[in-house]
């Protein structure tokens, strides 16, 4: 086989001029968009740098600004806070200046109020007390110590204390009657009350247990008391009167009829005496006539005791009554001693009545201390005293005698009632009526050295409303 013959490069391809010019125009072409791109590009990024530098320094000049705004917002807020602060301790100071002045006018209203007032702890201390509760229990002080100590475990307010802090129980509107250290029995109104730590109300610890309460807590006990002693005595005196006042009605026809009786055996015992001899007929008619005087005695004092008292004011003077009275009693009863000592003045009243009142008195004392023996004395003692914004003729009349039995100080003034074998009884309750009538009263008590001692008091001034006993008035 014949090689075939090298290629010339001229001759290896046919060209055709349309597509060489076709190809140097694509060149041009080419080249005119490369560099249009180059051009482009950097004027794209020409200007991105421009927008870069402008960008950069605007967000340095906002970020100088937003620091500046951050600081006076600052600044804004820590004074907002100041002023709130500021306002705060105000309202602080004002709440602090209510609370004192809240916790003052308690204890002002507390240290003022007529009622007495004990707040007692769980523990049992007195935790305050103000000064109405000290004047009637007649004890000072009393904060921090015990109620039992101060009170004794076996009284009536200590045991309704107890109950109070143990048991939760209230008492309403109850009375006791308290022994001062003095020996001064007063009578007490008083409200407790339990106080309970938390809510009073139950709360139950389980849902669906209902049998399991959780019991409040006692923390402590409040005693609220109004000394009633003047009122009991006030009382006491209302229902002498009404007694006293029931009794004369009733008994005024009945004695009446004692009399009468009495005269017609007196009549007809005398006539016996006269017609017959001596021997048991005249002395039976003597016995008769002597039982008869002592009935008609015993009816007239009665009468007097029962029957309204018609008064009719007089100045009375005391002086002179009292000391014809020690005379009178000196001359009855020669073995005894009386004295007369101490101030008397004139005073509105009866007079009859007030001697009456007197002569019974005396007579039963020198009666009293010369029955327990030799040195028998009797000291009647006059003084004016201020009691209860009144003015009072306080009369003492005491003796050497063997005293009153501690059972019979509370009788002694009630009618018919008496230890002597001989008497009638009615003699301490006229003086009670007398000083009733008067406005006054009358008090017995055993002296510490020996026998007994009647306190009068009669005042100076007549009022219309009824008066207080004044040994009880002095304590309003």
């Amino acid at each position: 086989m014949k090689p075939l013959p090298p290629l010339h490069p001229l001759h290896s391809t046919a060209i055709n001029p349309l597509t060489l010019v076709f190809a140097v125009t694509s060149l041009i072409l080419l080249a005119a968009g490369i560099i249009f791109l180059i051009v482009l590009v950097r004027k794209r990024m020409g200007g991105h740098s421009d927008e870069s530098a402008r960008d950069w320094t605007d967000s340095k000049a906002g970020a100088d600004n937003s620091s500046a705004f951050m600081t006076a917002s600052m600044h804004g807020v820590i004074e907002k806070l100041r002023a709130q602060e500021k306002e705060l301790a105000r309202l602080h100071m004002v709440a602090q200046e209510r609370a004192q002045e809240s916790e003052r006018l308690t204890e002002e209203v507390t240290r003022n109020m007529p009622t007495g007032m004990l707040l007692v702890s769980a523990t049992g201390s007195i935790s305050s007390s103000n000064p109405a509760a000290e004047a009637a229990l007649g004890l000072r002080p009393m904060r921090y110590r015990s109620y039992k100590e101060i009170l004794g475990a076996d009284s009536n307010l200590a045991k309704m204390l107890t109950a109070c802090l143990r048991d939760g129980k209230t008492f309403q509107r109850g009375e006791v009657e308290h022994l001062t250290s003095g020996g001064e029995v007063r009578h007490l109104g008083v409200t407790i009350s339990p106080i309970y730590r938390g809510a009073r109300k139950a709360v139950r610890t389980f849902v669906d247990d209902p049998a399991s309460p959780m019991e409040p807590k006692v923390s402590g006990a409040l005693c609220l008391m109004s000394d009633l002693t003047e009122l009991a005595a006030l009382q006491k005196q209302m229902r002498w009167r009404e007694n006293l006042a029931a009794l004369g009605e009733m008994s005024a026809g009945i004695a009446h009829e004692f009399k009468n009786a009495l005269a017609t055996i007196s009549g007809y015992a005398q006539m016996i005496r006269n017609e017959s001899a001596a021997g048991d007929t005249r002395d039976s008619a003597e016995r008769i006539l002597d039982q008869t005087r002592a009935l008609t005695h015993v009816v007239t004092e009665f009468l007097r005791f029962a029957k309204p008292l018609e008064i009719s004011y007089e100045t009375v003077p005391m002086r002179t009554l009292v000391e014809r009275v020690t005379e009178e009693l000196q001359e009855a009863s020669p073995q005894c001693t009386v004295a007369c000592e101490g101030t008397f003045v004139d005073l509105p009243g009866d007079e009859a009545l007030i001697r009456q009142a007197l002569v019974n008195l005396t007579r039963n004392a020198a009666e009293s201390a010369c029955h327990a023996g030799a040195s028998a004395r009797v000291a009647i003692s006059g003084t004016v005293e201020e009691l209860g914004g009144r003015q009072w003729q306080r009369i003492c009349v005491a003796d050497n005698g063997s005293g009153i039995p501690e059972q019979d100080l509370p009788k002694i003034f009630l009618p018919f009632y008496t230890t002597k074998s001989d008497g009638t009884g009615l003699g301490l309750a006229v003086v009670q009526k007398v000083a009733l009538q008067h406005g006054g009263s009358i008090e017995a008590r055993n002296r510490p050295e020996q026998g007994a001692e009647f306190l009068l008091w009669l005042p100076l001034r007549q009022e219309p409303a009824a008066s207080l006993f004044p040994s009880q008035a002095a304590r309003i």
